[in-house]
């Protein structure tokens, strides 16, 4: 059986155009900010910097995106990421049902555990990317990508139809909140707070305990290459949890972070935006997630086409680099090689505040990943230094 929920979504997602510099936010402007996450009132008593997001009202920055970047790599910092997607999936076919969608293996992981895989189609190239929670033995939370939400709810309505699980789907978007603090202090900021349980979870598990008087389930997952936790609640507790967070945070150099600073971190971590460095053209071995495919596991949806992309030769590859100069490479740059010829392009640029030069991401052939490559900015030829992430280490 497949229950389904009726839900009204709007679109929005990480845009990976902001920079330490200035903020490209022309192509947001257009869009309509009709809705709001639940603490709106509290960012913006906080002076958080708001832009129209995909739909939403969505804290950019507050102080300047150094200072918060900065605070998340040497002490802490505070994301509200409540426009993310929240599905439950449950029954006795649950683990099997994932386990066929995702590349990665599902089935056989412990109640309490995480798992972060691409979700592809038929042919392989992806159609999010997400993080499932494994809440019980028939029970999954899983956090899909903002701008994927209705599209992810279909996706897994129409698979579990096709292939006959009985497995209950539901969309809980609209009641969760979902906060993340992230930084080499978060342990001990949350430890003063009296969630003290949370000392004891390991990278990528997760655990429910209460706070004020409510369940809350505290993840040690994150998306800033930083140690830190993510917190879904209800926004009732992120409400209390967020001011908590800031009070005994304080004396640990604790900041609140927007959006800006947020993609600036996962880049310098290596780490994909869907849309960027992966997307429905672009397949996880290509992306350079070779480790996420499990082609040892029973059928999944795009096993096929992964198993002979594979066999032939993956074709392109991301890659991530550095550049001299404070000039950065934008998103479809071209990325040359030494005679000039376009073997790939630019997927993702920013300026790295901890290494103080430009950064990004690329998608080129694969005989061309090791050899010299070049941006041409404004007639400007520029040499990548290719880079193994995390490039802030």
């Amino acid at each position: 059986m497949i229950l389904r929920k009726v839900y009204f979504i709007a679109f929005a997602s990480i845009f990976a155009g902001f920079t330490i510099i200035s903020l490209n936010l022309s192509i947001l402007q257009f869009m309509a900010a009709d809705l709001q996450i639940p603490l709106h009132d509290f960012h913006a008593a906080q002076g958080a910097r708001f832009v129209a997001f995909g739909g939403w009202n969505m804290p950019v920055q507050y102080s300047s995106i150094l200072e918060e970047h900065k605070a998340v790599r040497e002490a802490a910092g505070l994301f509200d990421v409540s426009h993310m997607g929240e599905f439950h999936v449950h029954g006795s076919d649950a683990a099997l049902f994932l386990d066929r969608l995702l590349v990665n293996a599902v089935a056989s992981v412990a109640v309490g555990k995480a798992v972060y895989s691409p979700m592809c189609n038929a042919e392989g190239t992806v159609v999010d990317d997400l993080i499932v929670y494994r809440t019980d033995e028939d029970a999954f939370l899983i956090c899909v990508n903002a701008s994927n939400i209705e599209k992810d709810y279909g996706w897994l309505l129409k698979q579990a139809e096709r292939w006959g699980f009985e497995v209950e789907i539901e969309d809980h978007s609209d009641e969760y909140a979902l906060l993340a603090l992230q930084g080499p202090k978060a342990e001990a900021i949350l430890a003063a707070i009296g969630l003290v349980e949370i000392i004891s979870i390991k990278r990528y598990w997760h655990q429910l305990v209460t706070f004020a008087g409510e369940k809350i389930r505290v993840c040690r997952t994150g998306y800033t290459g930083e140690d830190g936790f993510e917190i879904y609640c209800s926004p009732k507790a992120a409400a209390s949890l967020a001011k908590q967070i800031l009070a005994e945070g304080a004396a640990y150099g604790v900041k609140l972070c927007g959006l800006g600073a947020r993609d600036s971190l996962r880049l310098e971590a290596g780490l994909p935006l869907y849309g960027h460095e992966l997307s429905d053209n672009i397949t996880p071995f290509e992306a350079s997630l070779d480790w996420t495919v499990k082609l040892n596991k029973a059928d999944f949806i795009g096993k096929n086409a992964l198993t002979e992309q594979k066999e032939k030769g993956i074709p392109r590859r991301v890659i991530h680099f550095k550049l001299e100069g404070r000039r950065i490479a934008r998103e479809g740059t071209p990325v040359l090689d030494a005679s000039g010829e376009a073997v790939g392009q630019v997927l993702s640029g920013t300026l790295s505040p901890v290494l103080n030069c430009p950064i990004g991401s690329a998608i080129v052939r694969t005989e061309a990943k090791d050899a010299p490559l070049f941006v041409d900015l404004r007639g400007n030829q520029l040499a990548l230094q290719v880079a193994k992430p995390p490039l802030h280490r």
